[in-house]
């Protein structure tokens, strides 16, 4: 159902970056605090538009939207059709990984976050940004015309909860730095 909301509203998802200026920048520029810089064996899952992966140099994504998928080719991203739970990448092949505002509209992120650490290289790095659930931001989106039709399908986190389940799943060191009710979240893989 969510993937279908991609699908269909995929130009009025990306419009939201160019509406939002500030707070996308704010969140590109945090992010690029925590995330080392990428190699050609970094990946955005849940590419997306490539509206973060573009701009931090990243060139390969994960994205199970074929209209978003377009978009972020015209950004210059290299896009694998697939999703989170099921990556379609070679065991121990990434050096790090990157995924923003994607844990909200998985059933479970755990699948999600054993994929990550399966295709991490030892000590790899992932980062993660999210929607933090406790804070007016979430209440915000929630009623906002626009993001309403897609975040009315989000299931969102806490801080806590994270890094309690990329603990779970193999993950150590996680760094959360929550701001304005966006949290970003660094970690490795054990």
């Amino acid at each position: 159902m969510t993937g279908d909301v991609f699908e269909q509203f995929a130009e009025e998802y990306d419009h939201w970056f160019e509406e939002h200026w500030e707070e996308y920048h704010a969140e590109l520029d945090w992010i690029r605090r925590l995330f080392p810089p990428p190699d050609s064996r970094s990946i955005e899952v849940g590419a997306g538009s490539g509206r973060f992966a573009a701009p931090l140099g990243i060139t390969l994504g994960i994205e199970p939207s074929r209209a978003l998928g377009r978009m972020a080719r015209r950004r210059g991203i290299e896009i694998i059709l697939g999703n989170a739970e099921h990556l379609p990448i070679m065991d121990n092949s990434c050096s790090s990984v990157l995924m923003v505002t994607v844990i909200c509209f998985l059933d479970d992120p755990v699948p999600a976050f054993r994929e990550i650490h399966r295709i991490l290289v030892p000590q790899g790095d992932f980062v993660i940004g999210f929607i933090e659930r406790e804070e007016k931001v979430a209440q915000k989106y929630l009623h906002e015309k626009g993001k309403h039709r897609f975040l009315s399908h989000a299931r969102f986190y806490s801080s806590d909860e994270v890094v309690a389940l990329l603990r779970g799943t193999g993950f150590h060191e996680p760094k959360v730095d929550s701001r304005a009710g966006f949290s970003v979240i660094a970690t490795r893989r054990r």
